[in-house]
C-alpha cells in the first residue's frame, strides 16, 4: 500500500511539474514573441462594429480588377509564413487574397502555444474579426464583392466552415483537414458550395468521419467535392515551395484551384439563404489527437 501511495505521488508531482512547464513555456514563448506577427503583416484591417483592427497580409494579382477574392486563414500556429507564401501563390492565379490574424496578435511555432491559442479564442470573437475582413473587402475597389470565398488549413479549415455558417454572402468554402460538422440541419444553411480535401491517414479526423460530413452535405442539399488523398497524414500541404513541385500537395492545390475557378471566375447562382446564429462545441478530442499528430506522429507540419 505505501508503494502505491508513493507511485500515486510521484505521478502527481510529474504531473504538476509537466503543467508548469508548459505554462511557463507559453509565457516564455510570448515574451520572446515581441513583434513576430508585426513583422509578419502588411495591412491593418479596421475593426467594424467597435471591433479591434485586424492585423493581415494581403497579396494582389496583377492587373486590373475587380477580381474575385479569398481570405485565407492559418492553421493553429497563427499567421505564418507558411499561409503567407500560400496567399502570394493564389493571388498569381488571379484571386486578390487577404490572410488575417484570427488570435489577435499571437503567433507561434511551439504546440502549447499553439494549442492555447486556440482554446483562448472564442468562436464568436473570430466571426466577429472575420466581418470585419469581409467588410474591408467589400469596399476594395480591385475586389469583386459578390465573389469572396473563404479557405483554412486545419484549425483554419474548421474556422473557414464555421464563418460560412455565419456569413450568408459567401460565394465558396474550401475546407482543408479541418473538423467539420455532419448534421444535415446545419450544412444546409451554408450559402454556397464547399469543396473539403483530407488525409486518408489522418488520425485527428478519420474517414468515417470525412464520410458522415460527405453525407451531411448531399443531404442537406449543399454542393460539394469532398476527397481523401490516400495514405496522406494531417497537414499534408505544407508550403508553396512543396506544392510547385508536384506529387499529392499539387494534386491537392490544383484540386482548389479548379474548384475556386469555377464557382468564383465563373458566372454561378446561389440560394438565398437567411444566417443563422451558430455556435460549435470545443472539439477536445479532436485537438487532443492533433496535438499527438503534430507532436509525435505523422504530421507534416511540426
Amino acid at each position: 500500500m505505501k508503494l502505491l501511495k508513493r507511485i500515486f505521488l510521484g505521478l502527481l508531482l510529474l504531473l504538476g511539474a509537466l503543467a508548469v512547464f508548459l505554462l511557463g513555456s507559453v509565457a516564455v514563448d510570448i515574451a520572446l514573441g515581441g513583434n513576430r506577427l508585426e513583422a509578419l503583416a502588411d495591412a491593418i484591417i479596421p475593426g467594424a462594429n467597435g471591433q479591434p483592427d485586424v492585423l493581415a497580409y494581403v497579396a494582389k494579382p496583377d492587373g486590373e480588377g475587380p477580381f474575385p477574392a479569398v481570405i485565407m486563414i492559418h492553421e493553429f500556429w497563427g499567421l505564418n509564413e507558411s499561409i503567407i507564401g500560400k496567399a502570394e501563390g493564389l493571388a498569381r492565379e488571379g484571386y486578390y487574397v487577404i490572410a488575417p490574424d484570427t488570435f489577435r496578435g499571437s503567433t507561434t511555432a511551439w504546440i502549447p502555444r499553439a494549442i492555447y491559442q486556440v482554446i483562448s479564442s472564442k468562436q464568436e470573437t473570430v466571426n466577429a474579426d472575420l466581418d470585419s475582413v469581409y467588410a474591408w473587402l467589400e469596399s476594395q475597389p480591385d475586389v469583386d464583392k459578390e465573389r469572396i470565398a473563404i479557405a483554412g488549413f486545419c484549425y483554419g479549415g474548421r474556422t473557414s466552415l464555421l464563418y460560412s455558417l455565419h456569413n450568408n454572402r459567401l460565394a465558396a468554402t474550401v475546407v482543408f483537414y479541418g473538423a467539420p460538422e455532419t448534421d444535415p440541419e446545419v450544412l444546409k444553411n451554408l450559402p454556397g458550395p464547399l469543396l473539403g480535401i483530407f488525409g486518408g491517414a489522418d488520425r485527428s479526423i478519420p474517414l468515417e468521419e470525412v464520410q458522415a460530413f460527405e453525407n451531411g452535405l448531399t443531404e442537406a442539399g449543399v454542393r460539394h467535392e469532398i476527397t481523401a488523398y490516400e495514405g496522406q497524414p494531417h497537414a499534408f500541404v505544407t508550403d508553396i515551395d512543396a506544392i510547385r513541385a508536384g506529387g499529392v500537395q499539387g494534386e491537392a492545390w490544383a484540386q482548389m484551384l479548379n474548384f475556386l475557378n469555377k464557382n468564383l471566375k465563373n458566372e454561378s447562382s446561389r440560394p438565398n439563404i437567411q444566417p443563422i446564429s451558430y455556435s460549435a462545441e470545443f472539439s477536445w478530442r479532436y485537438y487532443a489527437i492533433l496535438v499527438y499528430e503534430h507532436a509525435f506522429g505523422s504530421a507534416k507540419h511540426h
